[in-house]
Protein backbone atom coordinates (compact mmCIF):
# COMPACT_ATOMS: atom_id res chain seq x y z
CA UNK A 1 0.00 0.00 0.00
CA UNK A 2 1.35 3.69 -0.94
CA UNK A 3 -0.68 6.65 0.71
CA UNK A 4 -0.98 9.16 3.70
CA UNK A 5 -0.97 8.58 7.04
CA UNK A 6 -4.97 8.06 7.49
CA UNK A 7 -4.53 5.37 4.28
CA UNK A 8 -1.85 3.47 6.58
CA UNK A 9 -4.28 3.56 9.83
CA UNK A 10 -7.60 2.19 7.64
CA UNK A 11 -4.41 -0.80 6.66
CA UNK A 12 -3.78 -1.20 10.29
CA UNK A 13 -0.13 -0.01 9.52
CA UNK A 14 2.06 0.69 12.22
CA UNK A 15 3.85 4.12 11.99
CA UNK A 16 6.31 3.43 14.85
CA UNK A 17 9.22 1.90 13.07
CA UNK A 18 9.81 5.53 11.38
CA UNK A 19 7.82 7.96 13.78
CA UNK A 20 10.95 9.68 14.98
CA UNK A 21 12.43 10.55 11.16
CA UNK A 22 8.65 11.50 10.25
CA UNK A 23 8.32 13.41 12.91
CA UNK A 24 11.36 15.55 12.09
CA UNK A 25 10.15 15.43 8.11
CA UNK A 26 6.64 17.23 9.11
CA UNK A 27 8.36 19.60 11.56
CA UNK A 28 10.36 20.50 8.55
CA UNK A 29 7.34 21.13 6.00
CA UNK A 30 7.39 17.89 4.67
CA UNK A 31 4.48 16.06 2.61
CA UNK A 32 4.71 12.24 3.48
CA UNK A 33 3.93 9.41 1.59
CA UNK A 34 4.24 5.99 3.13
CA UNK A 35 5.15 2.93 1.32
CA UNK A 36 3.68 -0.88 2.88
CA UNK A 37 4.25 -4.24 1.97
CA UNK A 38 2.61 -6.94 3.94
CA UNK A 39 1.34 -5.10 6.67
CA UNK A 40 4.55 -3.59 7.71
CA UNK A 41 5.84 -0.04 7.20
CA UNK A 42 8.64 -0.40 4.38
CA UNK A 43 9.64 3.17 3.66
CA UNK A 44 8.86 6.75 3.53
CA UNK A 45 8.86 9.61 0.86
CA UNK A 46 8.92 12.92 1.46
CA UNK A 47 7.84 16.30 -0.72
CA UNK A 48 7.94 19.61 -0.31
CA UNK A 49 5.71 22.47 -2.26
CA UNK A 50 7.58 25.70 -3.34
CA UNK A 51 5.93 28.33 -2.76
CA UNK A 52 4.92 30.91 -5.53
CA UNK A 53 7.19 34.02 -5.59
CA UNK A 54 4.19 36.50 -5.04
CA UNK A 55 2.18 34.17 -2.97
CA UNK A 56 3.11 36.17 0.46
CA UNK A 57 3.07 39.71 -0.97
CA UNK A 58 -0.55 38.85 -2.79
CA UNK A 59 -1.83 37.81 0.85
CA UNK A 60 -0.41 40.87 2.41
CA UNK A 61 -2.74 42.93 -0.67
CA UNK A 62 -5.81 40.96 0.27
CA UNK A 63 -5.46 41.64 3.88
CA UNK A 64 -5.03 45.49 3.19
CA UNK A 65 -8.11 45.30 0.94
CA UNK A 66 -9.78 43.80 3.98
CA UNK A 67 -10.16 40.49 2.48
CA UNK A 68 -9.95 37.16 4.90
CA UNK A 69 -7.26 34.22 3.79
CA UNK A 70 -8.01 31.11 4.24
CA UNK A 71 -5.35 27.89 2.82
CA UNK A 72 -7.64 24.60 2.22
CA UNK A 73 -5.43 21.51 1.89
CA UNK A 74 -4.69 17.46 1.99
CA UNK A 75 -1.43 18.33 4.04
CA UNK A 76 -0.53 16.79 7.04
CA UNK A 77 -1.32 19.30 9.83
CA UNK A 78 2.28 19.99 10.85
CA UNK A 79 2.89 21.08 7.27
CA UNK A 80 0.05 23.00 6.96
CA UNK A 81 0.78 25.19 9.93
CA UNK A 82 4.10 26.26 8.18
CA UNK A 83 2.99 27.11 4.87
CA UNK A 84 0.40 29.21 6.17
CA UNK A 85 2.88 31.10 8.74
CA UNK A 86 5.45 31.65 5.50
CA UNK A 87 2.72 32.75 3.39
CA UNK A 88 0.43 34.78 6.47
CA UNK A 89 -2.83 33.65 5.83
CA UNK A 90 -5.48 34.27 8.95
CA UNK A 91 -6.96 31.25 8.47
CA UNK A 92 -5.95 27.14 6.97
CA UNK A 93 -7.79 23.56 6.85
CA UNK A 94 -5.56 20.78 7.04
CA UNK A 95 -6.16 16.73 6.14
CA UNK A 96 -8.79 18.17 3.99
CA UNK A 97 -10.31 15.80 1.41
CA UNK A 98 -11.51 16.70 -2.23
CA UNK A 99 -15.09 16.58 -1.13
CA UNK A 100 -14.74 18.42 1.99
CA UNK A 101 -13.82 21.47 0.33
CA UNK A 102 -17.02 22.14 -1.30
CA UNK A 103 -18.56 21.44 2.40
CA UNK A 104 -16.26 24.33 4.04
CA UNK A 105 -17.16 26.81 1.44
CA UNK A 106 -20.76 26.21 2.14
CA UNK A 107 -19.86 26.76 5.97
CA UNK A 108 -18.68 30.28 4.99
CA UNK A 109 -21.09 31.18 3.44
CA UNK A 110 -23.37 29.78 5.80
CA UNK A 111 -21.66 32.27 8.46
CA UNK A 112 -22.71 34.85 6.42
CA UNK A 113 -19.25 35.62 4.56
CA UNK A 114 -18.81 36.61 0.61
CA UNK A 115 -16.88 33.39 -0.71
CA UNK A 116 -14.25 33.41 -3.32
CA UNK A 117 -12.11 29.60 -3.92
CA UNK A 118 -9.06 29.89 -6.09
CA UNK A 119 -8.15 26.41 -7.81
CA UNK A 120 -6.74 24.47 -10.52
CA UNK A 121 -7.30 21.27 -9.91
CA UNK A 122 -9.97 18.78 -10.80
CA UNK A 123 -10.94 18.39 -6.69
CA UNK A 124 -11.22 22.01 -6.99
CA UNK A 125 -14.05 21.69 -9.06
CA UNK A 126 -17.33 21.10 -6.59
CA UNK A 127 -15.85 24.15 -4.22
CA UNK A 128 -15.27 26.56 -7.45
CA UNK A 129 -18.85 25.73 -8.39
CA UNK A 130 -20.12 26.70 -4.78
CA UNK A 131 -17.98 29.67 -4.08
CA UNK A 132 -20.05 33.22 -5.28
CA UNK A 133 -17.11 33.21 -7.03
CA UNK A 134 -14.79 30.76 -8.33
CA UNK A 135 -11.11 32.10 -9.59
CA UNK A 136 -9.29 29.12 -11.98
CA UNK A 137 -5.85 29.51 -12.44
CA UNK A 138 -4.83 29.47 -15.87
CA UNK A 139 -2.38 26.57 -16.25
CA UNK A 140 -4.68 24.57 -14.40
CA UNK A 141 -6.91 21.84 -15.15
CA UNK A 142 -9.51 22.25 -17.94
CA UNK A 143 -12.88 21.33 -15.75
CA UNK A 144 -11.37 24.00 -13.10
CA UNK A 145 -10.96 26.55 -15.38
CA UNK A 146 -14.96 25.66 -17.13
CA UNK A 147 -16.15 25.81 -13.46
CA UNK A 148 -14.62 29.07 -12.79
CA UNK A 149 -16.33 32.38 -13.54
CA UNK A 150 -13.30 34.15 -13.74
CA UNK A 151 -9.74 32.58 -15.27
CA UNK A 152 -6.67 33.56 -14.80
CA UNK A 153 -4.45 33.66 -17.75
CA UNK A 154 -1.32 33.56 -15.65
CA UNK A 155 -0.06 31.36 -12.80
CA UNK A 156 0.56 34.05 -10.70
CA UNK A 157 -1.45 35.10 -7.48
CA UNK A 158 -1.13 38.71 -7.32
CA UNK A 159 -3.33 38.50 -10.71
CA UNK A 160 -6.24 37.20 -7.64
CA UNK A 161 -5.61 40.49 -6.53
CA UNK A 162 -5.77 42.37 -9.74
CA UNK A 163 -8.61 41.11 -11.01
CA UNK A 164 -10.74 41.80 -7.39
CA UNK A 165 -9.42 45.60 -7.89
CA UNK A 166 -10.71 45.72 -11.21
CA UNK A 167 -13.73 44.52 -9.93
CA UNK A 168 -14.44 46.78 -7.43
CA UNK A 169 -13.55 49.86 -9.56
CA UNK A 170 -16.13 48.84 -12.53
CA UNK A 171 -18.59 48.33 -9.94
CA UNK A 172 -17.74 51.92 -8.40
CA UNK A 173 -17.83 53.39 -12.25
CA UNK A 174 -21.50 51.48 -12.36
CA UNK A 175 -22.63 53.32 -9.56
CA UNK A 176 -21.30 56.94 -10.29
CA UNK A 177 -23.05 56.34 -14.03
CA UNK A 178 -26.31 55.56 -12.19
CA UNK A 179 -26.30 58.23 -9.94
CA UNK A 180 -25.21 60.89 -12.57
CA UNK A 181 -27.65 59.71 -14.65
CA UNK A 182 -30.47 59.63 -12.46
CA UNK A 183 -29.15 63.35 -11.22
CA UNK A 184 -29.22 64.69 -14.70
CA UNK A 185 -32.67 63.45 -15.80
CA UNK A 186 -34.59 63.99 -12.28
CA UNK A 187 -33.00 67.71 -13.12
CA UNK A 188 -33.42 67.80 -16.82
CA UNK A 189 -36.73 66.44 -17.61
CA UNK A 190 -39.29 69.27 -15.46
CA UNK A 191 -37.16 71.76 -17.19
CA UNK A 192 -37.37 69.97 -20.75
CA UNK A 193 -40.95 69.45 -19.95
CA UNK A 194 -41.92 73.29 -19.15
CA UNK A 195 -42.77 72.54 -16.05
CA UNK A 196 -40.48 75.32 -14.03
CA UNK A 197 -42.09 77.72 -17.11
CA UNK A 198 -44.21 79.66 -14.54
CA UNK A 199 -40.78 80.74 -12.63
CA UNK A 200 -39.17 81.84 -16.03
CA UNK A 201 -36.96 78.83 -16.48
CA UNK A 202 -37.29 77.29 -19.85
CA UNK A 203 -35.65 74.99 -22.19
CA UNK A 204 -35.33 75.07 -25.92
CA UNK A 205 -35.55 71.77 -27.81
CA UNK A 206 -32.22 72.22 -29.37
CA UNK A 207 -31.17 72.87 -25.77
CA UNK A 208 -32.12 69.24 -24.55
CA UNK A 209 -31.62 67.11 -27.48
CA UNK A 210 -27.28 68.97 -27.07
CA UNK A 211 -28.05 68.28 -22.99
CA UNK A 212 -28.96 64.70 -23.46
CA UNK A 213 -25.81 64.16 -25.94
CA UNK A 214 -23.38 65.43 -23.78
CA UNK A 215 -24.96 63.04 -21.09
CA UNK A 216 -24.42 60.43 -23.11
CA UNK A 217 -20.78 61.21 -23.17
CA UNK A 218 -20.10 62.14 -20.06
CA UNK A 219 -21.07 58.64 -18.55
CA UNK A 220 -18.98 57.33 -21.26
CA UNK A 221 -15.65 58.89 -20.52
CA UNK A 222 -16.23 58.45 -17.08
CA UNK A 223 -16.51 54.67 -17.95
CA UNK A 224 -12.99 54.88 -20.06
CA UNK A 225 -11.56 56.54 -16.93
CA UNK A 226 -11.52 53.03 -15.46
CA UNK A 227 -8.34 52.33 -17.41
CA UNK A 228 -6.43 54.81 -15.00
CA UNK A 229 -7.07 51.78 -12.40
CA UNK A 230 -5.73 49.33 -14.84
CA UNK A 231 -2.45 51.27 -15.38
CA UNK A 232 -1.94 51.19 -11.43
CA UNK A 233 -2.16 47.73 -11.06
Amino acid sequence: AVGNERLMEEEGVSLKPLSARTRELAEAGKSLIFVAAGGTLVGVAAFADTLKPNSKRAVDQLRSMGIKTCMITGDHGDVAAIVAGQVGVDLFEAEVLPERKQDLVKEYQQSGMITAMVGDGINDAPALAQAHIGIAIGGGTDVAKETGDIVLIRDDLLDVVRAIKIGRATLNKVKQNLFWALFYNILGIPIAAGLLSRFGVTLKPEYAGLAMALSSVSVVLNSIMIRRVEKEL
